[in-house]
C-alpha cells in the first residue's frame, strides 16, 4: 500500500532539513532542497519498515491545513 504523508522542509543558514509529522524523530538534512527530500523519502521507508518488523502501527498521515494570516 501507498501512503502519502506530509514533510515539512525548513532553509537553514547553510543546508536544507525535514521532518515528518506523523513520525517524530524521522529527519533529514542536505545541501540541496532536493537532495533532502530525496534522503527523506528514504529515512521514511526506513522508519517504516523498521515499525513493521517491531510490530508497531504504521500511523495514517495527518491532514495538514495552511491558514492564511496577515504578514
Amino acid at each position: 500500500m501507498t501512503m502519502r504523508y506530509t514533510i515539512i522542509i525548513e532553509h537553514g543558514p547553510e543546508n536544507f532539513s525535514a521532518y515528518a509529522p506523523d513520525f517524530p524523530g524521522c529527519v533529514a538534512a542536505a545541501d540541496t532542497e532536493q537532495e533532502t527530500l530525496a534522503l527523506m523519502k528514504e529515512a521514511l521507508e526506513m522508519h517504516i519498515e523498521d515499525m513493521r518488523e517491531r510490530g508497531e502501527p504504521i500511523p495514517r498521515p495527518s491532514e495538514i491545513r495552511e491558514v492564511e494570516v496577515a504578514a
